[in-house]
């Protein structure tokens, strides 16, 4: 199985940067220069919109957006969220789909790992927290990917101790009827960006392996993955 490089970034990484990094990144993959890379990093604030978004996801207070290459619509990223870029080669055939769903489940993962239950809404990609007594569930992690030639750009966003007032200028996902959390509010204390990240990238690893051998993790129970 490919052993991916995982980089931890120090710092805030500038959003543009991250997508030159990408893209370097990116052509090393394709050309089979590297095996695949996890950048786990934060970033300065900053609104980015998806190939998806309508007009009405924009902010509401004028906020500068990047536009990418990625699915989905509008998002936030900042400060205690931590991100995270799988460049990797899909298997083939290539199921986008199913290494959405892989995604999902290194969300989830990461979440009960610190004491948050986390769970899949039919219909809706990314990771759920359900709210109290049949209140709507609320976003804790998110999903854009874009593939090009067989291999992953983009990634995931799970909010760990950001500050949630720059979502209220938009329309989150382009999702209206639904809040967001982070995980500190969901496990009712502080959880840092440095522990997610050291759940996230060996989870991330697993799931590379898994798609290679035909054992995806989206379709392995934890306590299977645990054995």
């Amino acid at each position: 199985m490919p052993q991916l490089e995982i980089i931890r970034w120090p710092g805030l990484l500038d959003y543009e940067e991250g997508l030159a990094v990408q893209r370097s990144f990116h052509a090393d993959v394709v050309a089979g220069d590297s095996p695949g890379v996890v950048v786990l990093c934060e970033h300065p604030p900053v609104y980015t919109a998806g190939r998806r978004t309508e007009p009405s996801d924009l902010p509401r207070d004028g906020s500068a957006v990047v536009e990418v290459d990625r699915g989905g619509r509008i998002t936030w990223h900042g400060p205690g969220q931590l991100v995270a870029y799988p460049i990797i080669r899909l298997a083939e055939p290539l199921d986008v789909v199913a290494w959405v769903r892989d995604l999902e489940q290194v969300l989830v993962d990461a979440a009960a790992a610190v004491g948050v239950r986390a769970e899949r809404v039919d219909g809706r990609s990314g990771a759920w927290v359900p709210g109290p007594a049949g209140a709507p569930h609320a976003k804790v992690g998110a999903i854009g990917l874009h593939v090009a030639e067989g291999v992953t750009s983009h990634g995931i966003a799970l909010n760990c101790s950001n500050a949630l007032d720059a979502y209220g200028a938009i329309v989150p996902c382009g999702i209206a009827d639904a809040g967001v959390t982070t995980l500190s509010a969901a496990a009712a204390r502080d959880v840092t960006v440095d522990e997610v990240a050291a759940l996230v990238g060996p989870r991330i690893q697993q799931a590379v392996d898994g798609m290679h051998a035909g054992h995806r993790i989206s379709s392995t129970t934890r306590q299977e993955v645990a054995a």
